[in-house]
């Protein structure tokens, strides 16, 4: 099974039917345009000479131009590398290394990042630099021209099955992101999961506003094409066209991160917004306070928990319907074809209401990491995915999601690992030493805190404005504490609950 080849057949099946509304330049496309477009791409590619396993970097805003070339890559046997925009280009250099991506398709909006990537010569492997919208520079392709000239026939490809689709790049626990491998099986099998477990009809319109670079916003996109829904894709979040959208589109489900929930519910109009059509709303990144819930339950509208991974591919356990009202605070069971444990240290099985590490299973499951064999070997083992979460499961299977085991904060939906942060303040000539947490934040659940221990004279002020260009802005450091020590264990390890337990009182707005 070809990712790519569910375009085609989405297409023979249903050709009038809408496949994507690209809400910020308003252009629809039935399924038999967005396939004659993906395989216009798909031809594009080849004639650059990609072929079957060469790496496609993605460096776009959510546009039709995303989702194209996303299914063309995946139709000729290329693997996707969807990359974080947010990212500076440092972080993004190593990424293109890392992966050895060739070619790079970019939004105009990040045409000066890709200039200066492009400026830095053999540091990354890319050698086709195509540009989409406004006018590419030297040495740069125009997306449109590219495409424009090509076939729109389709293509013909032997990858399938244990071939590589994407890697999606995550934060590492020790300070450089790893790539997470997905093949054609496992992406079809999160498709097939979720779309057993969740809602999902036939022309359906799902709204997206999350950005494609996630597994959380992509997939949804891919079980829309597969199960024959219509795709309402915004460029970036906005919570009053959100409502318009839903309004207007009459949306019937969407997927939001709990701050975003929290923007919408400032927002709400009961005169002017419509949520007939709103069956549901998938949440996840981040717990989802019960309040939140049951404030939209009042509004009619399910929240349905949902707890998963990028090495998972998105699913992992979710929680639906009256479910979620009975079970408040919990994400729910394991997604159809997949399992959930909770184990103790020595690897035994908790009793139900015993905390220990989450571990899933089933066909979604990652392939590995990215030139990381020993991480991979950490993380999967005798097919369980060791999650590094804390959970608790109740007498009837439910998960609830207690602590994060790995050292990492959610800031915004996003994922921080201090260790990244740490590594950059460490290069500081005044900073002796440096550990980082996460304290609550009203606006984004959760922001950096710095512990410094400064080696000469430095203000809260500077250790920020240091961080700026190395970090991506998400993970900018907002509240800076200078300390004599920073306390560790025996073997060098900084005790992040005695920071946390220290800054407990602190909470931004």
């Amino acid at each position: 099974m070809n990712i790519g080849q569910f375009l085609t057949k989405r297409a023979y099946r249903e050709p009038s039917g809408e496949a994507l509304f690209d809400v910020a330049t308003d252009r629809r496309f039935t399924y038999a345009e967005l396939n004659a477009r993906s395989n216009k791409a798909a031809h594009a590619l080849t004639a650059s000479g990609v072929s079957a396993g060469d790496r496609v970097g993605l460096l776009l805003m959510n546009s039709v131009e995303f989702v194209e070339t996303f299914f063309a890559a995946a139709k000729i046997g290329a693997v996707n590398v969807p990359l974080n925009f947010r990212l500076v280009a440092d972080e993004l250099e190593f990424i293109l290394k890392d992966s050895g991506t060739s070619v790079l398709v970019f939004s105009s909006e990040f045409a000066e990042l890709a200039t200066e990537l492009a400026a830095r010569g053999d540091k990354t492997d890319v050698t086709t630099w195509v540009q989409v919208g406004g006018t590419a520079g030297d040495g740069v392709i125009d997306y449109d021209d590219w495409v424009g000239a090509a076939a729109d026939t389709e293509i013909e490809s032997t990858a399938s099955g244990e071939d590589y689709v994407f890697i999606m790049y995550t934060s590492g626990t020790t300070g450089l992101p790893k790539g997470v491998i997905h093949s054609h099986d496992t992406v079809m099998w999160s498709i097939v999961t979720g779309t057993a477990t969740l809602d999902f009809r036939i022309g359906d319109r799902f709204l997206n506003s999350l950005p494609l670079f996630h597994v959380g916003a992509l997939n949804p996109v891919l079980s829309n094409v597969y199960a024959g829904g219509s795709t309402v894709l915004m460029r970036s979040f906005d919570p009053a066209e959100s409502w318009r959208l839903i309004t207007e589109e009459k949306v019937n489900s969407t997927l939001m991160v709990p701050a975003m929930l929290q923007f919408m519910q400032m927002t709400y109009d009961a005169e002017t917004h419509d949520l007939s059509a709103l069956r549901w709303v998938l949440s996840g990144a981040a717990p989802v306070p019960v309040s939140l819930i049951e404030a939209y339950a009042d509004l009619g509208v399910e929240i349905h928990q949902v707890y998963g991974l990028t090495e998972s591919a998105g699913p992992g356990c979710v929680i639906i319907g009256d479910e979620a009202k009975t079970k408040v605070g919990s994400t729910g069971r394991a997604f159809y074809h997949g399992k959930v444990r909770v184990i103790r240290e020595d690897g035994t099985d908790c009793d139900p209401g015993e905390s220990g590490e989450v571990l899933l299973a089933g066909p979604n499951i990652m392939v590995g990491y990215w030139n990381r064999p020993e991480a991979t070997e950490e993380t999967i083992i005798d097919g369980w995915l060791h999650t590094g979460d804390a959970g608790i499961l109740d007498e009837d299977g439910f998960l609830t999601i207690v602590d994060r085991i790995k050292d990492m904060l959610i800031s915004g939906g996003e994922n921080v690992y201090p260790a990244e942060i740490e590594n950059v303040l460490l290069g500081h000539d005044s900073i002796a030493d440096a550990g980082v947490i996460g304290v609550p934040s009203k606006k984004w659940g959760e922001s950096p805190l710095a512990v410094i221990v400064k080696s000469d004279d430095v203000s809260a002020e500077d250790v920020m404005s240091f961080c700026n260009g190395k970090l991506a802005p998400y993970k900018a450091i907002k509240v800076v504490e200078f300390v004599d020590v920073i306390p560790r264990n025996p073997s060098g390890k900084i005790l992040k609950r005695v920071l946390r337990d220290q800054y407990a009182e602190i909470e931004l707005d």
